[in-house]
């Protein structure tokens, strides 16, 4: 059986986290989703997946403070992050240590395509 890298879903939207989910699926990942912010801060203390996508506005713990630890953290260095926020303020504060900006809404082609993009190896300079 094939191992697929993992991705992890970081959205509080069900509707939005389940079209996240759904194209990184298709575009080749194990996906595991979580909804708030804390439960994400404790599964990346444990995990590391190869792509997160990760809305800025969480309960509990905002996706700003999550991309900042996920940067901080040895065991993340080659995690890809995408945001997908509906804020295009906070996501040009954010933008230099994210690997990719999606502004909502987010359709189900473009990040499937964008996923697949990283999962062979494309950077944000490509």
């Amino acid at each position: 059986m094939e191992n697929k890298p993992q991705g992890l879903v970081v959205e509080d939207n069900p509707a939005q986290a389940e079209i996240f989910t759904a194209a990184l699926e298709n575009a080749g990942y194990e996906v595991v989703w979580i909804d708030n912010g804390s439960e994400a801060m404790a599964y990346l203390e444990k995990n590391a997946p190869a792509v997160v996508v990760l809305d800025l506005h969480l309960p509990e713990v905002a996706g700003s403070d999550i991309l900042t630890h996920i940067r901080s953290q040895p065991h993340l260095a080659e995690t890809r992050v995408m945001l997908a926020t509906a804020d295009p303020r906070m996501a040009e504060m954010v933008a230099s240590e994210s690997d990719l900006v999606l502004l909502k809404p987010v359709s189900y082609v473009q990040l499937r395509e964008l996923a697949r993009r990283l999962l062979v190896g494309g950077t944000k300079d490509n």
